[in-house]
């Protein structure tokens, strides 16, 4: 790990937070993006969350060629790449609003994503690496606290934008013909076409502002934290099993932080809460995770290890999974959104623990974290699934659809039990497999 001056070392802080802001931006408008696709789409539930699964696929796909693009190009080139691309797949939403077609609209999505997967597959070791790995997770809590800052206001501006007014719009589809139905849907859907233009334009700008940051270079040594491993005696990526732990752990933390964001506002909707208000609630969850991104801040390394703050994560992320189904209306919703809690610092600890050691394989180490993003592209599609499945069999036992949609949706948060689990097993055991 090579540090630069103190001053150089702080800006390099400010403008990786300006990326995860980016990336924070356009991740967590999904939460209004999936109840108004499956609007103007007519969709299931499954297949609203595929905007999700758009996304988050990317990583899967494109982590690894990320990763020998940043080693072609550097960190820096990099991320202007990855911004303009990203600016790409924004003006994609231009021909799939006037088309109407959902195909396309993730094929947008999904250009975005590579271009998110490049950024984080440069910021996240950049970030871990560029001080002590000790407090790597007090660094990317900074960052989170810029990625959720910007998630909120995503989510409050194009809930806002894409949402208004969609309660009057169902009402009125009901009782519409053919004809005035597709007139309709068109007018919402053209909805996004200007914020995505705007969108893409800003992307556009910092891809070419990006070149000229003044960024210190930096590189994970052989010699990074070798009193616990002895790196010179391995030879493969897969002679660490607390990576490929790490990894998973990633992996179905992804999803339960989709799931916590995502699934909130059409949640509130299934149980009966007006658009006007549920749009709101991924705001709920985000603010959930900045004040404990700040608490972050201050209490690691000092105060908490990286480690037991991810125990402390995976336990209250159960118990809270615990009471959302088992209790009812709004005092539910605030539990989803109390899950951002449990969230928060699982991210920032998963990561130093997961790199801790690993030295020359540090990058192909990261983007195989990047990877596990892919998390969020299953899970929540599968909690999509099983309230499908649910509610046709409650519907099938003679309940009504409204009740037997917000009875499945609540009773199918019980997917975030195995990935709290995981994440506990990684927290006590599993990052410390090549500690001997």
């Amino acid at each position: 790990m090579i540090r630069d001056t103190n001053n150089n070392y702080k800006t390099a802080i400010v403008i990786i937070a300006g990326l995860f802001f980016i990336f924070g931006f356009v991740t967590w408008i999904n939460g209004a993006l999936i109840p108004f696709m499956k609007t103007i789409n007519e969709l299931t539930e499954a297949q609203s969350y595929l905007v999700a699964s758009a996304s988050y696929i990317s990583f899967v796909i494109m982590a690894l060629p990320a990763s020998f693009l940043l080693n072609r190009v550097g960190y820096k080139k990099g991320m202007s790449i990855g911004l303009i691309i990203m600016g790409i797949g924004a003006l994609v939403f231009i021909p799939a609003a006037n088309s109407r077609t959902y195909t396309l609209f993730l094929i947008g999505i999904f250009i975005q994503g590579t271009g998110m997967t490049i950024l984080q597959t440069a910021a996240n070791p950049y970030i871990t690496i560029l001080g002590p790995i000790e407090s790597g997770a007090k660094r990317i809590a900074i960052m989170g606290i810029a990625n959720k800052v910007a998630g909120s206001l995503g989510s409050i501006l194009f809930g806002a934008l894409l949402l208004s007014g969609i309660d009057k719009v169902k009402d009125e589809l009901a009782s519409s013909d053919a004809s005035k139905k597709a007139e309709l849907l068109d007018t919402m859907a053209n909805s996004v076409i200007t914020p995505y233009i705007i969108m893409a334009l800003a992307l556009f700008i910092l891809g070419i502002l990006i070149k000229w940051a003044p960024l210190p270079k930096i590189e994970a040594s052989n010699n990074i934290n070798q009193e616990t491993i002895n790196v010179k005696d391995k030879t493969s990526i897969f002679q660490f099993p607390h990576l490929w732990l790490g990894v998973l752990a990633l992996f179905v933390y992804v999803g339960a932080e989709v799931i916590a964001g995502d699934t909130i506002i059409a949640y509130g909707i299934s149980l009966g809460v007006s658009a006007s208000e549920a749009k709101f609630f991924t705001t709920f969850t985000l603010m959930a995770m900045i004040a404990t991104y700040a608490l972050g801040v201050i209490l690691i390394p000092k105060y908490l290890s990286q480690g037991l703050a991810l125990k402390i994560s995976a336990v209250l992320g159960l118990i809270f999974t615990f009471l959302i189904i088992n209790t009812t209306g709004f005092t539910s919703i605030l539990f989803v959104a109390a899950l951002g809690i449990a969230n928060a610092l699982v991210w920032p600890a998963i990561w130093p623990l997961a790199l801790k050691g690993l030295g020359k394989f540090t990058k192909t180490a990261s983007a195989l974290l990047i990877m596990a993003i892919a998390g969020g592209a299953i899970i929540p599609p599968l909690y999509g699934r099983i309230v499908d499945v649910n509610k046709k069999d409650l519907i099938s036992e003679g309940i009504n659809q409204v009740e037997a949609l917000a009875s499945a949706s609540t009773s199918s948060y019980w997917v975030l039990f195995p990935c709290y689990a995981i994440i506990l097993y990684y927290a006590i055991w599993g990052h410390k497999l090549d500690s001997k």
